[in-house]
């Protein structure tokens, strides 16, 4: 009897040991993101199963990122890149191109219906470079219907290179996805609080089209969808024009943009300085806007506090 036992644990032995070595000597992947806000999705659909780097981090504003030596090495290592695409990343192209990288570079905006771009009417008359992003507006995360499609284009990504993970990035992406789906309800509660004709509000670039456009308001800027151009004179005036005609109530500056030009139209306008947005990156681990979901809510809570203080 005790040697049938023997016998048995030691099979099991030798069954079990290509099993555990292979669990011991399982690589991550190797995952590259564009900047912070891509990062976090990232993080939530591959959790301990990913190595996780953003290129532009928190607080960085990817519209004049300038690539470093050691983020073309970071895309040489990389398993897999994933990017917003609709030529948000104007660095992108040639950061890849120096790298040699043969990962494949994961657009996440693929499915979402783009909202056309105004970029080209704001600047006219406006000579000199600076970064377009063509004919759409690249800033589709500020819908969270469109974050669920960034999620789910993930999770397609992730199976594809890691099929044995395909389950696990599965089941996390499915609750983050109850997550959104909920963050999505609460925006739309905190926005119903706020009287339609007072749905105005002013920030520095164009950045909350997409905001916008799924939950009813109207956001007026300066300058264009990129940070990297200067606001023409002739706006300037007509957006001053505006808010005082229109009476609005408040001004916004954003975490990526010098604030001055912003407080200067509240300054001329009488307007208040109604806090701080978030646009294109999330805020350092302290902050209130540390993931995705913490930046969506602190944006429509601090635009409804502004707006209608007296609404609890």
């Amino acid at each position: 009897m005790l040697k049938t036992l023997r016998t048995v644990v030691l099979a099991g032995l030798v069954s079990l040991s290509p099993l555990a070595a292979g669990a011991a000597s399982a690589k991550k992947l190797n995952v590259v993101a564009s900047f912070s806000i891509i990062a976090d999705f990232a993080r939530h659909v591959g959790g301990d199963r990913i190595d996780l780097r953003s290129l532009v981090g928190a607080n960085g504003d990817a519209h004049v990122y300038e690539p470093k030596p050691a983020d073309v090495r970071t895309i040489a290592a990389a398993d897999i890149v994933l990017v917003n695409g609709l030529q948000f990343e104007g660095f992108l192209r040639r950061l890849i191109e120096a790298s040699g990288t043969k990962a494949p570079v994961v657009e996440l905006t693929k499915g979402v219906q783009p909202l056309k771009s105004t970029e080209q009417a704001h600047h006219h008359g406006q000579s000199g470079p600076h970064h377009h992003h063509g004919d759409h507006d690249p800033h589709a995360w500020q819908a969270v219907p469109n974050a669920r499609i960034y999620v789910k284009n993930i999770v397609d990504a992730f199976c594809s290179i890691d099929p044995p993970g395909c389950t696990t990035y599965e089941t996390n992406a499915k609750a983050y996805d109850s997550t959104l789906s909920a963050l999505d309800d609460e925006i739309r509660a905190t926005i119903a609080l706020i009287p339609p004709h007072k749905r105005v509000v002013i920030t520095a670039h164009e950045a909350f089209g997409y905001f916008a456009h799924e939950y009813g308001l109207t956001f007026l800027a300066p300058e264009g969808l990129s940070t990297d151009a200067e606001a023409a004179a002739s706006d300037i005036a007509s957006l001053i024009r505006q808010i005082k005609r229109d009476k609005v109530a408040a001004v916004f500056v954003e975490n990526i943009t010098d604030p001055r030009l912003v407080q200067r139209i509240a300054a001329e306008t009488g307007s208040k300085v109604g806090g701080e947005l978030y646009s294109d990156a999330l805020s350092r681990p302290d902050g209130p806007a540390a993931t995705y979901v913490d930046m969506m809510k602190h944006n429509a809570s601090t635009i409804r506090k502004a707006i209608v203080p007296d609404v609890p």
